[in-house]
C-alpha cells in the first residue's frame, strides 16, 4: 500500500506521509490516529493500519509543544527493597498496561540513602512526566504533600495518613496479618511472633494494627521480634530465629511479610533443632513462586506485584484524564496459598 511513497525530510514518516498514502487531509489523519469519534470506524482503522505499516511515530517534541504533555509516566523505585522480584514485576506490570496507549515509561531508581524528594522534584520542576508512580509510602509522606500542593498527577503504592484524598493502590497488610494469625491458630499455634516492617513505612503500621488481634485469646502470647525488620539482611533473620528458638518460651508461630526473609527464619529455626510443621509454623507473604519449591512447605498470602504495576498505571492514567481522586483508591485482598 505504501510502496514508493517518499518520506519527509529526515527519513521518517509524518502525518503528511500518511495523508499522501490515504488521500485524506492531515487534520483528518491526526484525528484518526487519536481515535476521534467524529470519524467512521473504517476511516480510523485505515489510517491506523497505514501508520503501523510505515512505522509512523508521533514527533514527541512537537506533541509537547502543541499540547504541553510529555506522554511520559515516571516510575520511582526505592532501591532499599529486599522483596523478591519486586522491581522486575512492578516494571513489567506498568509496562504491560501502557502497551497500546500513547504513554512511555521512564524508570528512575532511588538510591538507598538518597533524599526521596530529589527525584520527585526533578520530574515536576523539569516537566519530565505527566504523572508519577512511587513506592515505599510513608504515613506523612513529603512526596504526597508536595505533589498535592502542586496538583501534579500521581499515585502512591501505599496509603498515607493525610486527610486530603489522593490516588493510591495498596495491599491490605492489616488483613494479611489477621488472616495469618487465624491460620496459625488453625494449626494449633499459641505463641505468635511477628517480624515488623521498617518503622518509617505506612505498611508497618498496618501490619502492627493487624497483629494487635494476636494475644486477645486466653492462653495466647504475642511478641514482635526485636532487632530485625522486613528489610533486614537474611543473616539477621537467621540469627534472630536461632536466638528465639533457644529462648525460655520459643514462639511456635511466625508471621513474616517477606518470603526470602521467611526462608532465612526457617533456616535459623532448623539450626536450633526445631522441626517446621511439628514444633513451629511460619506464614509468609509471597510475591513469587519460590515457596512452591521449598521443603518443608509453608503457607503464604500472595501479593501480586505485576498486577500492582498494572493497577497503578491504570489509576494514574485516569487521574491524568481528570478523574476524581476519591475514585482512584484500590486495596487488594490477601489470597491464601495453602501448602500445609
Amino acid at each position: 500500500m505504501a510502496e514508493g511513497v517518499p518520506l519527509e525530510r529526515g527519513g521518517r514518516p509524518t502525518l503528511k506521509t500518511i495523508s499522501r498514502i490515504t488521500g485524506l487531509g492531515v487534520t483528518t489523519v491526526s484525528r484518526a490516529l487519536k481515535d476521534g469519534p467524529e470519524l467512521s470506524r473504517e476511516t480510523r482503522a485505515r489510517v491506523q493500519a497505514v501508520a503501523a505499516e510505515i512505522g509512523y511515530r508521533p514527533d514527541r517534541a512537537g506533541v509537547r509543544l502543541r499540547t504541553g504533555r510529555t506522554f511520559v509516566i515516571g516510575l520511582i523505585l526505592d532501591q532499599s527493597v529486599s522483596v523478591a522480584e519486586f522491581e522486575r514485576r512492578m516494571i513489567l506490570g506498568v509496562s504491560q498496561f501502557l502497551v497500546g496507549t500513547s504513554y512511555h515509561l521512564v524508570v528512575m531508581p532511588q538510591g538507598r540513602d538518597a533524599d526521596p524528594m530529589e527525584t520527585v522534584r526533578y520530574f515536576v520542576e523539569n516537566g519530565a512526566a505527566d504523572g508519577l508512580i512511587f513506592t515505599h509510602t510513608r504515613p506523612a509522606d513529603a512526596r504526597v504533600r508536595y505533589l498535592l500542593d502542586r496538583n501534579f498527577p500521581f499515585i502512591s503504592h501505599g496509603r498515607t495518613e493525610f486527610s486530603e484524598p489522593h490516588a493510591f493502590y495498596d495491599f491490605d497488610n492489616e488483613r494479611f496479618t489477621i488472616r495469618a494469625i487465624e491460620r496459625l491458630r488453625e494449626r494449633g499455634r499459641r505463641r505468635l511472633a511477628l517480624v515488623p516492617g521498617p518503622d518509617y513505612l505506612a505498611c508497618a503500621r498496618h501490619i502492627r494494627d493487624g497483629f494487635r488481634e494476636a494475644g486477645r485469646v486466653p492462653g495466647e502470647r504475642a511478641m514482635v521480634v526485636d532487632g530485625i525488620h522486613l528489610d533486614s539482611e537474611l543473616w539477621e533473620f537467621r540469627n534472630a530465629a536461632n536466638r528465639l528458638a533457644n529462648s525460655a518460651e520459643p514462639p511456635d508461630g511466625f508471621i513474616c511479610a517477606n518470603e526470602t526473609g521467611c526462608i532465612a527464619l526457617m533456616a535459623g529455626l532448623q539450626d536450633a533443632g526445631l522441626v517446621i510443621g511439628r514444633d513451629v509454623d511460619l506464614i509468609a507473604k509471597s510475591s513469587s513462586d519460590v515457596l512452591d519449591h521449598i521443603q518443608p512447605a509453608i503457607d503464604s498470602f500472595h501479593e501480586d506485584y505485576t498486577f500492582a504495576g498494572e493497577e497503578l498505571a491504570r489509576l494514574l492514567l485516569k487521574r491524568i484524564s481528570g478523574s476524581p481522586t476519591t475514585e482512584l483508591q484500590s486495596i487488594a485482598e490477601p489470597r491464601l496459598q495453602r501448602r500445609t
